[in-house]
């Protein structure tokens, strides 16, 4: 199935975080939040700040949570997303050179 949002509507797939804490404990799935970071993967028509294939930080109330082809995505407005995240100048060089 497909879908197509509409409007300046998003359809987001949430990225989800390590599961293992930087000082290496292991986070249990209670204590996990929703991700607020996800990458989009369909864009309505009316949509002018963001495209297919961007990583975006999104209010973390934000969205309608729906399940297309078994997996969970969230419709979300384009004016609850809070911004695009994109490589630096740096990290470009670095991914390139890799």
């Amino acid at each position: 199935m497909r879908f197509d949002p509409l409007k300046d509507r998003v359809l987001i797939r949430r990225i989800e975080p390590d599961e293992i804490s930087p000082g290496g404990i292991i986070i249990p799935d209670q204590a996990k939040e929703k991700p607020q970071e996800g990458e989009i993967i369909a864009a309505g028509a009316y949509c002018k700040e963001v495209v297919r294939g961007d990583r975006v930080l999104f209010s973390k109330y934000s969205g309608t949570e729906i399940q297309v082809n078994q997996e969970d995505v969230l419709i979300v407005s384009e004016d609850d997303i809070l911004g695009v995240m994109r490589l630096t100048q740096d990290e470009e060089d670095e991914s390139i050179n890799v």
